[in-house]
């Protein structure tokens, strides 16, 4: 169950960060990604 959240984290990240287009976007979407990550990890 963890490695298939740490899997959906990653690729939400990845989509994020394809998704950008400024170094301000980046680092939004490496602060959501984390979240994301912390959630998934409770």
């Amino acid at each position: 169950m963890r490695k298939l959240a740490l899997l959906l984290a990653a690729l939400s990240l990845g989509a994020s960060l394809a998704a950008c287009n400024t170094v301000r976007g980046i680092g939004q979407d490496i602060e959501r990604g984390g979240e994301i990550i912390q959630r998934t990890a409770k």
